[in-house]
Formats: C-alpha cells, structure tokens, sequence
C-alpha cells in the first residue's frame, strides 16, 4: 500500500535550505572552526591542533561514506593518497599561518591558490585586472597590521596553503571521477591523518589524548571539515560553478569576523583594503570563468 501521507517523499532539511545559504554556513562553520582551532594551540600545538582535526573528521567521513575497499583498484591509491598528502599540507601550513598572523590575514592570502587556479591558462585580458587586484591586495596585507609588521614566515605558511589549496581543486576533481561517492575523500583523509601522525605526536604528546583537548579537536573536526563537506555537497548539486565561487570569495571577510568575535582580532584600514582586493578579484575571476555544458 502506498503512503500517500504529507511525509511521504517530502525532502529533507538540507534539500529544502536555499543552496546559497548552504554555501554561507559552510563558509560560517569553516572560519569559526579555524578561529576555535587557534584556542588548541596553547595545548597541542598547530601540528597536534591539525591531527585532531583530520582525525576526527576522518572517522565520520568513514562512517557516513562506508567506503568499500574491496572494489577501489590497487592502481587508484597512489591518487587517494597524493589528495591526502595535499589535505595534510594545507592544513599544517594553514594552521602554522594563523599561529603567527590574524585568521583574516591568512585566509585572503590563502585565496592565491583558487585564483591562481580560475585565471591559469586564460587569454582574456580582463584576468590581469584580477590577478592586478590580488597581487595589490597582497601587497596592502603583507606591510602592516596596525602599528606592526606581519610575520614574514606566517605569511609565507599563508601562501603555501593557497598553493595547496590550487592543488587541493585540480585533484578533487579527479578523485571524483576514480571513486564511488565519498570513498576518494574518505581514504584522502586518512592518508592525511597519517602524515600528520608524526607531526601532531611530536609536538603535543599525551596532550593529545587529554580530555578538553579531544573535545575541542572534534568541534573543530566538525566545524572545519564534516559540517562544511555534507553542506557544500547539497548546495552544489543546484548551485552554478560560478555562484558558488563568488560566495566563497567572501570566506576572508568572514574570517575576519571570526577572528574579531572569537579571538579579539582587530584589523586596521590597510588591512581591510587589502582583504576588499582579493576578495574583489576572487569575484571577477569566477565570474568570468567559463565552464563547459554539464548533466547534473
């Protein structure tokens, strides 16, 4: 008999949120993640706050996506495993950034990665204005916080993990394509886990077993990774690949945010220039990048 009741086949929660209120919240959870992580720091370290991270995450990516080993071919693991690799770099020279500088600073300088990536290869020269925006931009972020010089190594960990994160958007298209549903991003994650292992041991120790530090690594598990995933996941199976990444140019602003509420980060004028060019790039080169007809 069939249920002809209001429940039956009604969509769920996230298949009813607008998709661009999804992709906001993702970007919410991520920041505010990453300015919970700073506070782990104390504790464990960048390299201990990061293992928790990608650990916890780890387990629920397996959990939700059951990967099935048994049908991944031998010949696709050195790929599973260079998306881990990338995953663990980003992370360990994201988190070594905003140990010396403020989370917005280090996310709009992460973003020369992405933009690197939209404008490679182009002969429209209306991509030089961006890159011209971004290169100004970091030009504006690089020579003073305030009264204070920015961190040379932080900002130099700050434009690694944009070089991973280039990295991180040409690979994750490829693991996509290799792997059934989760499986790619499930193994990544664990290859990730491990590469960090040494790392996160060396410089927390037991600290990583303790009580308030494990609590913390899994909120911030959640926040950075597992929450961010399952809804920038929905959001892109109704979203353009162009709306979807001028929304994710305004992550600098909001970690600015994140950064002022949760750690007291104050930005001067200079900065908030800085952070309005890249932002202003990132825009302009996902709009204009084109991307080939595709089935949903």
């Amino acid at each position: 008999m069939t249920d002809v009741s209001p429940r039956a086949g009604r969509p769920g929660l996230l298949a009813r949120a607008p998709s661009g209120g999804l992709v906001l919240a993702a970007i919410a959870s991520v920041q505010f993640g990453g300015a919970l992580a700073v506070h782990l720091f104390a504790r464990v370290g960048p390299g201990g706050a990061v293992l928790l991270r990608l650990a916890s995450a780890s387990i629920v990516l397996v959990a939700i996506s059951r990967p099935r080993l048994d049908r991944v071919p031998l010949s696709r693991l050195p790929l599973a495993a260079a998306f881990g690799l990338v995953l663990a770099g980003m992370n360990l020279s994201f988190y070594a950034s905003i140990d010396r500088i403020p989370l917005g600073i280090a996310v709009s300088l992460e973003f020369v990665g992405p933009l690197a990536v939209a404008v490679a290869g182009s002969r429209r020269r209306i991509d030089l204005v961006w890159v011209g925006l971004a290169v100004a931009g970091i030009l504006a972020l690089t020579h003073a916080v305030g009264a204070r010089t920015v961190d040379a190594l932080g900002v130099a960990f700050a434009l690694l993990a944009g070089c991973c994160w280039g990295g991180y958007i040409l690979l994750s298209a490829r693991v996509g394509r290799s792997f059934e549903r989760g499986t790619g991003l499930s193994l990544a994650m664990c290859f990730a886990t491990l590469v960090t292992l040494p790392v996160g041991i060396a410089a927390a120790g037991t600290q990583l077993v303790a009580p308030r530090a494990l609590a913390l690594g899994c909120a911030v598990g959640m926040l950075s990774s597992a929450i961010p995933y399952s809804l920038e996941l929905e959001a892109l199976r109704r979203i353009a690949p162009p709306v979807f990444g001028v929304l994710m140019s305004l992550e600098p602003a909001m970690a600015a945010l994140a950064g002022l509420l949760v750690l007291g980060q104050g930005l001067s004028v200079r900065t908030l220039v800085g952070m309005a060019l890249v932002i202003s790039a990132s825009i302009g080169a996902s709009r204009r990048t084109r991307e080939p007809p595709t089935d949903v």
